[in-house]
């Protein structure tokens, strides 16, 4: 009779241990969350208040997490105390109940007038932010792709060695070797078919520089989106506030601290990570007046600004929100 019980214990046991298992497996993002929530929520903020950047002059906006935004990413290559540039501009479109982020690049040698410069003089798009800083690099992008920007985002690539490093390396896919050999740039050499890369190494990846301008717009675009897949895989979550803390003022933003955190809770719920749809703004480079500029075509940018009105629609169907594969005949 003892055995008996003693073996009805052991089985309620058992069940006990499975249930748990599988019910930890089942609802290991809704555990983690409660973790988050519990332990590393307010350290997360506390961080995020030192990249809070509003914008002087400009209205706070309001809405619903789940609402589709824009936010214009600058990744800035600035050394020391010099002058920085904005070697990546990214118009962006998150649309958070459906999983999916548009990333719209402009080529830093795009031609356009920047605006609040000099009465709106016209040259390479990247000198907006060295001219005015993140101000005059939205009103520049607003008034090129006549779509508003609703938030913005600065990543000075020199900070971000040290994340990359503490999040064990990041995924790039290089399939043969970099060598930079211009005498007048920086030696490095990255091997290629790695299955991870090092902070050195991914720095050394946005900052290469020896083919064409197309090309380094599009590495810097798939590193960003490397660290971003990087940043939600489950087993980062415990390392965000150290994250945070290690970017410190490499990162800056007008996203209110709890909005963000909100953002990333409601998206990190979703099933997998963020599915990204990428598009350029397509041109043709020219030289002139004694510079190499990229001159964007007019048809393209009217289909830049349908498609970004599009992904800013919450009821535009699937079919409308895929980027054209884009040939010049």
């Amino acid at each position: 009779m003892k055995k008996k019980k003693s073996a009805k214990k052991w089985w309620i046991l058992l069940a006990v241990i499975v249930l748990v298992l599988v019910g930890g497996f089942m609802f290991r993002k809704q555990l983690a969350l409660l973790g988050f929530d519990l332990f590393l929520q307010d350290k997360v903020e506390e961080s995020l208040n030192g990249s809070y950047q509003p914008i002087d002059g400009k209205p706070e906006v309001s809405r619903e997490v789940t609402e589709p935004f824009s936010a214009l990413l600058l990744g800035v290559d600035q050394r020391d105390k010099e002058i920085g540039r904005s070697d990546t501009m990214i118009y962006s479109v998150v649309r958070p109940k459906d999983n999916k982020v548009l990333l719209v690049s402009i080529p830093r040698d795009t031609y356009t007038e920047i605006v609040g410069y000099n009465g709106g003089v016209k040259t390479k798009i990247n000198h907006a932010y060295a001219h005015g800083g993140v101000k005059m690099s939205i009103d520049t992008v607003e008034n090129l792709l006549g779509a508003k920007v609703d938030h913005y985002a600065t990543v000075n690539f020199e900070g971000l060695k040290d994340v990359v490093d503490a999040m064990g390396g990041v995924k790039l896919p290089i399939t043969e070797d970099i060598v930079n050999k211009d005498p007048n740039h920086e030696k490095f050499r990255i091997e290629g078919n790695k299955p991870i890369y090092s902070g050195q190494e991914a720095l050394y990846y946005v900052r290469y520089r020896e083919d064409s301008d197309m090309n380094r717009t599009m590495r810097h675009r798939i590193f960003l989106e490397a660290m971003m897949n990087r940043a939600v895989e489950l087993d980062q979550i415990h390392k965000i506030p150290d994250l945070i803390g290690i970017m410190g003022k490499n990162f800056t933003t007008d996203m209110r601290p709890s909005y963000m955190i909100d953002l990333a809770k409601t998206m990190f719920q979703n099933a997998g990570a963020p599915i990204i749809s990428s598009y350029m703004l397509h041109g043709e480079g020219t030289r002139m007046d004694g510079g190499w500029y990229y001159l964007p075509l007019e048809e393209d940018i009217e289909y830049t600004q349908q498609l970004i009105k599009n992904w800013m629609d919450p009821n535009a169907q699937p079919s409308d929100l895929k980027p054209r594969q884009f040939t010049i005949e």
